[in-house]
């Protein structure tokens, strides 16, 4: 991640870390798919080692420490704020950037929720990981696909990430590398009062951090207008989410 934008993001992430947990509800789903995925494909209930990446306040970890077992489990993030999260599993914590901190010597899970779409090369990410697992290592990743957000693409917002990528660009990542179990995306909306409160969810999860944006008076009101015009239903204004996952195992 280039460093002025990583920055930025931590900082954005850090002053959202106590308002996310409540708000990011589809993150919380998606952590779900993970570890059911996981669980129907057969995956061991024990793992020596373990490392997961962009923890955040821990709707993964959380989950994966009740469906499995671990000696030794490591958590990452870019915000030293999840620290916390490490602490309330008995994790060691990892501290900064996923591309470039050194990572736990073959782990036998890599995984990783809603975090490599803010990875300029996510797809590079996904090879390293592969390369790193012990033989016989299980892959669980999800990040999100083109579809996200798109109703701020087309009012003209910057605010969304870098690296999204649909499923199958994941799989073709580790093809070859790991046996895929299972891959998929799906596309959902949450739908919001008002523009107003589309930008309220977004600092409260943290998301903006790539936006720079500096409203005023007039901007808003065109960022409301076009909104409204372009994506008002009876049920509010909506904002796509759009989740994309891979679960897969390297051969002994």
């Amino acid at each position: 991640m280039n460093a002025q934008i990583s920055d930025r993001v931590q900082r954005s992430f850090s002053r959202s870390f106590r308002s996310y947990h409540a708000s990011a509800s589809q993150q919380a789903e998606i952590a779900d798919r993970l570890v059911h995925e996981m669980r129907i494909g057969d995956a061991p209930v024990h793992f020596a080692t373990a490392l997961e990446f962009g923890c955040g306040t821990g709707h993964l970890t959380h989950r994966l420490c009740t469906a499995f077992d671990f000696e030794n489990l490591t958590v990452n993030d870019l915000s030293p704020e999840a620290a916390e999260t490490a602490a309330a599993v008995g994790a060691a914590f990892m501290c900064g950037d996923a591309e470039t901190v050194e990572w736990p010597h073959r782990p036998d899970l890599i995984t990783s929720a809603s975090m490599i779409q803010w990875l300029h090369d996510p797809l590079r990410f996904l090879q390293r990981a592969a390369q790193s697992l012990a033989p016989g290592g299980w892959l669980a990743v999800s990040g999100f696909g083109p579809e996200q957000y798109r109703e701020l693409v087309r009012v003209g917002s910057n605010a969304k990430a870098p690296g999204l990528c649909g499923s199958n660009d994941l799989v073709a990542a580790v093809e070859g590398q790991l046996d895929i179990v299972s891959s998929g995306e799906s596309l959902s909306s949450l739908y919001f009062p008002s523009p107003r409160k589309v930008l309220e969810h977004l600092r409260k999860t943290g998301v903006n951090g790539r936006a720079q944006k500096v409203w005023t008076k007039t901007s808003l009101a065109q960022f409301t207008d076009h909104y409204v015009r372009d994506f008002g239903t009876d049920a509010g204004v909506s904002l796509t989410y759009h989740p994309t996952w891979i679960i897969a195992r390297k051969p002994w």
